[in-house]
């Protein structure tokens, strides 16, 4: 989309200067605004046209059952579906009785901008009506980053070249009309008309709707008011039924005099509070929006983002593009979380119903990451919620007779919802993955009170878990069969390297964290003789190695598979899943995912130099990349093995792909985890971030191994640690280590440990990379493409 002509490339918000229809419904994603609890989709202010019209509460979804052709013991019963909820960002125009809709008469001009730096979405817009006349139009939303429950809109109509009489009709809609749903019915008849009618209200310039889900049982409650500003003709009118609570405002204007109607609206929802208590909680959060006003409403927007970009910003010289996309990337990702106290980040965040409206895996390996540097109170949001569920694991490891806690592979409230075990039960690496994160947090806040409190109760119910689902075998080698990894191409697995090292990690934290606090450790029933049993398989963790290869083995046996035949693969089908059985993908050499890959990022420690490249250069020609996930990660171990241009065409990838909309679905919401993955290529790729062992074997100890592809003139980002804020500027052939907030820090400089403070900035000389052979990517399946126009090279094959 960005390449298209009316999107144009600027480092501090995203403008479009014409409307394009054909890709109405990818623009509303990417203008989506939200604060991680209310989402509105970025649809016209009229409603109509759209391509998926949409307005979110995180966590409000509807139950369905899911399908089994045969049953099986410990399948999941219902599936869980977010639910559009009732949308209050409607504002309809009629000009001398001709409604607004921008398929009739004539459309003069269009432009939408999204700015990062103060959070709006501002509309401009001129329209000759069918009856010939022309009208301006401005309208400006936010979702309240302070505010939780609180959007708002500031809608004006102006006529330009002639008297007319104009009305406004301010909504609240719910069970609005969708386009028709072609997947699963059950999907569908959950989706469709989900919310049951409570109460409906509307008087003055107030208006409310409160609604309950049939099955789930979720009470949603919208409100509104209103401030109106108009001529002396100005008049309005309240009305509502059980799906529609409406104030239409009816004025007679001339040129040079606007109707201007201020709408703000507060979102609640519970699965345990009554009508009336709901009723109050949106009366009283649209009440306090309305005493800030829309102008305070701004303000406090802006002094928001101006805290988050001070610790959070990202600085790219040599690319436009890539400067543009890692700022829309960190404000996504921020609105994806900011707010969500205590409930998931969904993959799509609150921009679309992708997926369900699910959260997976990769909110704890891609999303959380990005967060702990740039944003730590939302992690610790998300990590609190993931505890709240901690009764539904447990309950889910009894049920597989497991120890512990089983956390679910896809879900909205903590139950698991896959309907395909060996993608959903048997992914078990999310655990630790959750376990990681929790000790990341930890590590880089130094908060103890959320390690003796809900970070030892997952580290504890996840070791548990590990020890209890591996087995040590006749030599003392600790093997976990069974699983699936990363790699969805793979299932029902042995040893899957990368599960089998996150645990090893999680093993030794949930060791560590239990001696720390003993008095807790007691509260959980931990005593020594389990901690030992922790280490013991840590320390005789399984590590699949191919001796004759010199590499090591996504899963044991893994490289004794048939090569996938790349060569007779058209490229009309990928992604493979689509075209081809899972039974014969499982079985062949052909990785969807980076997920060797991935563990050599996520434990760096555990693989020299020389392995690093043997693996990369090996995992590299199988991995085809039918997942967002895949890019970001590529372009970390590309950068850190000395291939840097291919590492910037990685990046390429992970930073345009909701903007180029490269996997044609952008429409159903964006991909939160590769918008994150832009930084991580950045950061951890360029910039070389990572946490090192200490002398007690887990990673404390941040460290930077910064290089440059020839693309980029200059990389510069902050990062936050420990209360302090480090920024990190990287030249073509030095880079400076400076201290903004904070006690001196000691970081690692390509492994040299070196002092930063607030009076006395470091500088470094880089060290050039190690060169290699450049590795090969499947036939066909290369970069996307390289950011900056270039196109990429042929590939060159043996």
């Amino acid at each position: 989309m960005i390449t298209h002509p009316s999107f144009t490339v600027e480092p501090w918000c995203l403008r479009e200067t014409e409307l394009n229809l054909d890709v109405l419904a990818q623009s509303e994603s990417v203008f989506a605004l939200s604060n991680g609890h209310v989402g509105w989709r970025g649809n016209l202010d009229e409603g109509e046209p759209h391509g998926l019209p949409g307005a979110y509460l995180n966590g409000v979804h509807e139950r369905h059952p899911l399908p089994y052709a045969e049953a099986g013991y410990g399948y999941p019963e219902s599936g869980q579906t977010t639910i559009n909820i009732t949308d209050g960002k409607i504002v309809r125009l009629l000009v001398d009785d001709h409604p607004y809709d921008l398929r009739y008469g004539r459309l003069l001009a269009h432009e939408r901008v999204l700015d990062f730096r103060t959070g709006v979405l501002t509309r401009t817009a001129r329209w000759t009506s069918p009856g010939g006349r022309t009208v301006r139009i401005t309208s400006r939303r936010l979702v309240s980053f302070t505010q939780r429950a609180v959007a708002a809109v500031v809608y004006e109509v102006e006529p330009v070249d002639g008297p007319a009489t104009v009305a406004v009709q301010s909504e609240l809609v719910a069970n609005e009309q969708l386009p028709r749903f072609e997947g699963d019915p059950r999907v569908a008849a959950a989706t469709e008309s989900p919310l049951v009618p409570e109460e409906h209200f509307a008087q003055e310039t107030r208006l409310r709707l409160v609604h309950c889900t049939e099955r789930s049982a979720l009470r949603v409650g919208a409100a509104a008011d209103h401030l109106v500003e108009g001529p002396d003709s100005t008049r309005w009118t309240a009305q509502s039924e059980p799906d529609v609570s409406r104030l239409t405002v009816t004025a007679d204007l001339v040129p040079g005099q606007p109707l201007r109607l201020v709408k703000f609206v507060a979102h609640g929802w519970s699965g345990e509070r009554s009508l009336p208590a709901v009723h109050d909680q949106v009366d009283g959060a649209v009440a306090a929006a309305v005493s800030t006003g829309w102008d305070g409403l701004v303000a406090r927007q802006r002094a928001y983002l101006d805290r988050f970009w001070a610790g959070a910003d990202v600085e790219v010289e040599g690319d436009a593009q890539i400067q543009q996309a890692v700022r829309f990337a960190l404000f996504h990702v921020l609105q994806s979380a900011a707010r969500n106290e205590k409930r998931a980040v969904p993959a799509k965040g609150l921009t679309g119903t992708g997926y369900d409206g699910h959260s997976f895996w990769d909110t704890e390996s891609y999303v959380l990451p990005v967060l702990t540097f740039t944003a730590p109170e939302a992690v610790a949001s998300a990590l609190r919620w993931r505890h709240s569920t901690l009764p539904a694991a447990r309950e889910r490891a009894r049920q597989l007779g497991l120890s512990g806690a089983v956390f679910p592979w896809r879900t909205i409230d903590g139950a698991e919802c896959s309907a395909y075990w060996p993608a959903g039960t048997a992914a078990f690496h999310i655990n630790a993955d959750i376990a990681l994160a929790a000790v990341r947090y930890v590590m880089m806040t130094g908060d103890e009170e959320f390690e003796r409190g809900e970070g030892l109760d997952l580290l504890v119910d996840t070791a548990r878990l590990w020890r209890s689902l591996g087995h040590h075998d006749a030599d003392g080698v600790f093997h976990i069969d069974g699983v699936t990894g990363p790699d969805e191409y793979s299932a029902i697995a042995r040893d899957n390297l990368y599960t089998n090292l996150v645990a090893r990690q999680n093993l030794l934290a949930a060791a560590d964290a239990s001696m720390r606090h003993p008095d807790r450790a007691d509260e959980l029933g931990v005593d020594d003789e389990e901690a030992a049993a922790w280490r013991d398989a840590a320390s005789r963790m399984a590590v699949p190695y191919n001796e004759t290869l010199g590499v090591h083995e996504q899963s044991a046996g893994f490289t004794q598979f048939q090569r996938w035949d790349f060569e007779a693969t058209p490229p009309e089908n990928y992604p493979l899943m689509l075209h081809y059985p899972y039974f014969d993908l499982y079985r062949k050499q052909v990785v969807k995912q980076a997920d060797m890959v991935l563990a050599m990022m996520e434990c760096p420690y555990t693989f020299t130099d020389e392995e690093k490249a043997r693996n990369f250069a090996y995992y590299e020609a199988l991995t085809v990349r039918d997942s967002s996930l895949s890019a970001s990660c590529q372009a970390v171990l590309a950068a850190e093995t000395g291939h840097l241009r291919l590492a910037y065409a990685y990046l390429g990838e992970a930073a345009l792909m909701d903007l180029d909309d490269l996997e044609h679905n952008t429409r159903d919401g964006l991909h939160i985890a590769s918008l994150a993955g832009t930084w991580i290529a950045l950061v951890v790729g360029f910039g070389g971030l990572r946490r090192y062992l200490g002398d007690d074997g887990q990673p404390d100890q941040l460290g930077f191994a910064p290089r440059l592809p020839e693309a980029l003139s200059k990389l510069a980002f902050t990062v936050q640690v420990r209360g302090r804020r480090l920024t990190v500027d990287i030249g073509r052939t030095r880079v400076r280590y400076r201290l903004v907030e904070g006690e001196p820090l000691v970081v690692l400089h390509h492994g040299e440990p070196v002092t930063v403070s607030a009076d006395a900035p470091v500088d470094r000389g880089m060290p050039p990379p190690t060169a290699r052979p450049e590795p090969q990517q499947p036939h066909g399946r290369g970069p996307a493409r390289l950011p900056g126009g270039e196109e990429p090279q042929p590939e060159t094959r043996d």
